[in-house]
């Protein structure tokens, strides 16, 4: 497998498996609400079209999301103050809560399918993980001349 199939395959078998986790945990909540509270709290409070465009959505959809989403309680809108014609969005310690507990549940929902790993594989999937973790924080700048 070329090394970008691997990456590839990485992403995918990821995402199909959240998947499996929402629906095996019986989770009604849009996925979407779980990567926009997940962008909040990875980089903080952020401009309405920061967001959408961070979450890969329009600023039409972001907006009603988070209007569900600050209904619920789960985020806050202020205005930002450096201009006042834009919104400001943050998630609330409620949110950041939902989303812990979410993260929580997709473990506890997928750990069944991963009982019978050997210590060999399981330090794979740490070091795999680490790995992920470290280039999803990193910039694009960061990867340059990483291969060379």
């Amino acid at each position: 497998m070329h090394e970008s199939e691997a990456i590839t395959a990485i992403v995918l078998a990821a995402h199909a498996l959240a998947r499996i986790a929402a629906h095996d945990a019986g989770n009604e909540a849009p996925s979407a609400q779980w990567r926009a509270l997940s962008i909040l709290d990875q980089r903080g409070a952020m401009r309405l079209g920061a967001l959408a465009s961070a979450a890969r959505t329009t600023q039409p959809g972001m907006t009603r999301l988070v209007g569900t989403l600050e209904h619920a309680g789960l985020v806050e809108r202020t205005t930002d103050p450096t201009d006042s014609r834009a919104t400001v969005v943050d998630a609330t310690a409620a949110g950041i809560r939902a989303l812990d507990e979410w993260r929580t549940e997709l473990g506890t929902t997928l750990a069944p399918r991963f009982d019978r790993l050997s210590d060999d594989d399981w330090r794979a999937i740490e070091r795999t993980a680490a790995i992920l973790g470290e280039r999803a924080q990193s910039t694009s700048d960061d990867t340059t001349g990483a291969h060379e």
